[in-house]
């Protein structure tokens, strides 16, 4: 049951990962509020069950604070802060800048600033968590997504950071997945492909993310920590 009365913000929660974390949140008794970038089946299914729906576009400094003035005319405190929006572009060289930029400004700029301004709203429950999703691939790098991957680890040095500044009211943590979900165009070769590349050779699907984000959220003693969920990529 939860400890807090106060909401637990997932941004990005529209399809997929968070969609499905926000219902777990939701079923647990959590009240959510979660970010949306564009209407999704999955935000209306999320409203029906009783989340407060907030439009946010996170590419621009002003639309990120616009969205945290709205947030707070909604509530004056939360229990967790849960960094799940992301956006993944094409870098070519005709959007490699505008590329970069776009998910600098949501990877990175868009958690620092609603850190920032709404660490006064976690101060108000106890207890208080921020959870960054990053991305396993900031382990090793990647040369075919390298804007992706640097605004990633960007998140991971937030992380340290935050749980370092926030210490010890506020909990900061962080999730790095590998290989959760695949898309249903995704052909046999490729999905046999990916498959290989992790020591578990599972398409584990979103619950291990819930599942991860609630230990953080009930664990009293982890902070500035990214939890690794590649099922053994590191080991091939």
């Amino acid at each position: 049951m939860p400890t807090s009365s106060a909401p637990i913000l997932i941004t990005g929660a529209g399809q997929r990962i968070g969609l499905h974390c926000a219902r777990q949140l939701l079923a647990d008794g959590y009240p959510v509020i979660i970010s949306y970038r564009s209407e999704k089946p999955g935000v209306q299914a999320l409203r029906e069950l009783g989340a407060t729906t907030l439009f946010a576009d996170f590419s621009s400094e002003s639309g990120i604070l616009d969205f945290i003035e709205r947030l707070k005319s909604h509530t004056d405190s939360l229990r967790a802060i849960v960094h799940n929006a992301s956006a993944w572009l094409a870098e070519t060289p005709e959007t490699e800048t505008s590329a970069f930029s776009q998910m600098f400004s949501v990877h990175m700029l868009a958690p620092y600033l609603i850190n920032l301004h709404c660490s006064e709203l976690l101060a108000r429950s106890s207890p208080a968590d921020i959870i960054h999703i990053s991305d396993d691939v900031t382990r090793k790098g990647s040369s075919k997504h390298i804007a992706y991957c640097a605004t990633k680890a960007g998140l991971d040095s937030l992380t340290l950071s935050f749980a370092a500044k926030l210490a010890p009211h506020i909990k900061v943590n962080g999730i790095a997945p590998a290989l959760l979900m695949f898309n249903p165009d995704d052909d046999a070769a490729y999905r046999a492909k990916a498959l290989s590349k992790s020591a578990l050779g599972i398409e584990p699907g979103a619950e291990v993310i819930y599942q991860s984000l609630r230990y953080l959220l009930d664990n009293p003693y982890v902070t500035g920590t990214t939890l690794t969920v590649n099922g053994g990529r590191h080991l091939k």
